[in-house]
């Protein structure tokens, strides 16, 4: 944390393992109170996942019905998030780094990501990583694009933590994200000034 009480982004500047918070106002119906984990920033662009919208029209035992994998052994109340509007047919698996395959993109100490069948057939079969989601479609930015829209007040991020990543409370991620940046959500106004 920097002595202003604003997260710091990472030393390179980017927001890889950040949460994007949306502020009130967002332009874009799609990114409303959202709350998405930063997987990749940099100088060609960003992807993250939203985290805290699930698709109410499937499950994840649904999902693996659809492309032929048991669900047996999975957790049935299990659901399923829209990442994005990008790719919305394919899926993503944002988990705890205990699960690392040839295949997973390693974020962070805590965090990777995997978009391969193996993993959801061994979360299937109940060995998969200790804590995911499975997220279809992806947020993503080209070069500059991300940067551009938070210096048009259209995001801020904050420190990502287990709760606001995979707690189960989806609706109330956006609140809690905005509070531990120092923040009352009623207190913000819909419409963005400049000085």
């Amino acid at each position: 944390m920097t002595t202003n009480n604003k997260p710091a982004a990472n030393e390179d500047g980017y927001l890889t393992g950040q949460l994007l918070v949306a502020m009130p106002g967002m332009p874009d119906p799609r990114f409303d109170r959202t709350v998405i984990y930063m997987c990749a920033h940099n100088e060609e662009g960003a992807m993250g996942l939203v985290v805290n919208k699930s698709l109410d029209s499937l499950t994840f035992s649904e999902l693996l019905d659809q492309i032929g994998i048991d669900s047996g052994g999975c957790d049935k109340a299990r659901s399923v998030h829209f990442g994005g509007p990008v790719e919305a047919a394919r899926g993503f698996v944002l988990h705890s780094a205990d699960y690392v395959r040839d295949a997973t993109m390693v974020v962070d100490d805590a965090v990777a990501l995997t978009a391969t069948m193996d993993i959801l057939r061994a979360i299937a079969e109940g060995e998969g990583p200790n804590k995911a989601i499975l997220a279809l479609g992806y947020a993503g930015w080209g070069p500059g694009q991300l940067d551009s829209e938070i210096k048009a007040n259209g995001w801020l991020h904050v420190d990502a933590d287990d709760e606001l990543l995979f707690g189960p409370e989806l609706e109330t991620k956006w609140e809690r994200a905005m509070v531990k940046l120092g923040i009352d959500p009623r207190m913000l106004s819909d419409n963005a000034g400049h000085a």
